[in-house]
């Protein structure tokens, strides 16, 4: 897939969701295969900037008490610890200088899977003029999902790039990718419309 053949339009913004060591292998939680989106998402990057399209990049960022954190009762392991390697975007991203860096799961009470929970993106968005949201990242059926979803019920269209998307397993992706379609999103692996 090369820059050229994919289509974006001037009021779309792309929304990178946790590409984090973290989730990638070698992490504190990896996703199978997480690393393998890196590629696909440096192409639709690099498409944006060439566009002018605005880039989100979204990550997990974890205070080390998290409520989403086994000891704590979550369901999930240690993860993204503010400031540690395993929060850091994965070193094959080409995170843009001017891309918007969206900083959630900070909290002590509850966690934010979705990139729009508690962190103004959609004043942000809606400001920007922004009417399509070009969705990837990780997880598939965690985040990207709360996220798609959340997108939806603010009133942007919703496009996922499943080429740039990994689950934690493929049953609860397969259902993922089913709720948000079903809610409206458009699913799709490759570079067209």
């Amino acid at each position: 897939m090369s820059p050229e053949n994919i289509s974006l339009q001037d009021s779309d913004a792309l929304l990178v969701v946790d590409p984090q060591n973290d989730f990638c292998p070698g992490g504190a939680l990896p996703i199978p295969q997480g690393d393998q989106v890196i590629p696909v998402l440096n192409t639709w990057i690099r498409a944006a900037l060439s566009r002018r399209i605005p880039v989100y990049c979204s990550r997990d960022f974890h205070p080390r008490e998290h409520p989403s954190f086994w000891e704590q009762g979550g369901p999930w392991p240690q993860h993204c610890l503010q400031d540690t390697w395993g929060a850091g975007f994965h070193p094959d991203l080409e995170v843009p200088e001017q891309a918007h860096l969206v900083t959630k799961g900070v909290r002590f009470d509850m966690d934010q899977n979705s990139v729009f929970q508690e962190t103004g993106l959609t004043s942000r968005l809606e400001r920007d003029g922004t009417k399509r949201l070009v969705v990837m990242g990780l997880a598939l059926d965690v985040c990207v999902r709360a996220s798609v979803l959340d997108g939806l019920n603010s009133g942007f269209e919703v496009r996922v790039i499943l080429d740039g998307c990994r689950a934690v397993t493929e049953e609860s992706g397969r259902e993922a990718i089913r709720e948000m379609e079903e809610a409206g999103a458009i699913c799709s692996s490759g570079a067209s419309t």
